[in-house]
């Protein structure tokens, strides 16, 4: 196959959000010459991710356990779904088990994660307790990127400090060289250079495209360690505010980065896909 224009790094087209017409928006983005990365969040989603996979070249998948569902947590419909059913699934709290060792061998699967801290949905009362099991399953998955010498998916929202914390103690199961991805980076500059030099790539989304909040970020990052995502079905970029994400709508993402970084589209895409070819280790 020839390389694709655009490369969506981190997106959910596994996720019940799509349940209607997933094929349809699988189609459409694949015919736009984007690629993809389906993101696991648990065991369900992580299996649907690799069955895409192996079905749509051009699709890829990453396999791991968000720091959310490793406890009780509220109940996302876009993920889980939104039948009474379902929605048993918002108190599945996991662990890495053999399973997740055995689909991340898969030979599409490209990386561990989404995976990290999360310390914005913790539990009422139980915030200290939550935290120590988030991190005692991080570490098991940042083993498993050593392991498998796939790069990690790290999610992180409101705990930077201890996520930078976490893998200056365990440097050594870091590849300096490609560690892994910080997707939806929310941090400092000052936090970007310290995982820049830890060996991170960051992936930017439609957040960009309504605020500016994070351009100095944006700026600071080098241009060899930038990727694109959408996160779909979240944060869909201005255009499309308000609705419902999905991975075609990369391409706002990159006009806009470009803007940022006062360079061409084409520049943007041509040196995302690289980054994004070598990041995750794709022939």
């Amino acid at each position: 196959m020839n390389r694709p224009e655009l490369f969506d790094a981190h997106t959910h087209l596994q996720f019940a959000a799509y349940d209607q017409d997933r094929e349809e928006v699988i189609k459409r983005t694949l015919d736009a010459g984007v690629w993809a990365v389906n993101v696991g969040t648990q065991l369900d989603t992580s299996r649907v991710a690799i069955k895409l996979a192996e079905n749509h070249p051009g699709l890829y998948a990453a396999v791991g356990l968000h720091p959310i569902h490793t406890h009780e947590s509220f109940h996302d419909a876009e993920e889980l779904g939104g039948s009474e059913e379902t929605k048993s699934l918002k108190s599945r709290g996991g662990e890495l088990g053999e399973e997740y060792f055995r689909l991340a061998s898969h030979p599409k699967v490209v990386a561990i994660g989404e995976c990290g801290l999360d310390y914005f949905h913790l539990p009422e009362g139980r915030e200290e307790e939550a935290k120590v099991k988030q991190r005692s399953e991080f570490l098991k998955q940042i083993k498993l990127s050593a392991e498998l010498r796939k790069p990690l998916m790290i999610h992180c929202r409101q705990a930077f400090g201890d996520l930078i914390a976490v893998f200056e103690e365990n440097r050594k199961l870091l590849d300096p060289a490609r560690a892994g991805i910080i997707h939806f980076f929310t941090g400092s500059k000052e936090e970007a250079q310290k995982l820049i030099n830890l060996g991170f790539y960051f992936s930017f989304g439609g957040v960009l495209t309504i605020t500016n909040d994070y351009d100095e970020a944006v700026r600071s990052v080098p241009p060899e360690k930038i990727l694109l995502e959408t996160d779909a079905p979240y944060v869909a970029p201005r255009s499309h505010r308000g609705r419902r994400n999905e991975p075609l709508y990369v391409r706002e993402v990159a006009e806009r980065l470009a803007e940022i970084r006062s360079v061409s589209y084409a520049e943007i895409a041509e040196s995302t896909v690289e980054n994004a070819f070598r990041i995750f280790n794709i022939i």
